[in-house]
C-alpha cells in the first residue's frame, strides 16, 4: 500500500499542482488526505489535486514521489483509475 505524488508540473489557477493517489484503495487515499488537511473539494473522482505549496509537506508525511508516468501505471494496476470516458459520463 502507498500514497503516491507526482512532480508539480500542472498549470491551473495561478500555481502549479500534483496529483495524490492510492495504489491500493480510496478509504486509504482518504485518510491520508484528512490527516493532511487537504480539502474534501480537491478530490477529483480517482485522485486529490494538491497545489505545489503542499507538495514537501505531504511528501515528509509519507507520500512516495514518482512520476507522473508511474503514478498513472500504478493508479491503471490498482483498478482504482476513472477514464476520460466515465469523467464525461459523471
Amino acid at each position: 500500500m502507498a500514497i503516491l505524488i507526482d512532480d508539480p508540473r500542472w498549470p491551473a489557477h495561478g500555481r502549479l499542482w500534483s496529483h495524490l493517489v492510492s495504489d491500493t484503495d480510496l478509504d486509504e487515499l482518504h485518510a491520508f488526505a484528512r490527516r493532511h488537511d487537504l480539502p474534501s473539494r480537491s478530490f477529483d473522482l480517482d485522485h486529490y489535486d494538491v497545489p505545489d505549496v503542499a507538495f514537501d509537506r505531504l511528501v515528509a508525511g509519507g507520500a512516495q514521489h514518482v512520476s507522473g508516468h508511474e503514478l498513472v501505471r500504478r493508479l491503471i494496476a490498482s483498478g482504482l483509475r476513472v477514464t476520460a470516458r466515465e469523467r464525461r459520463g459523471r
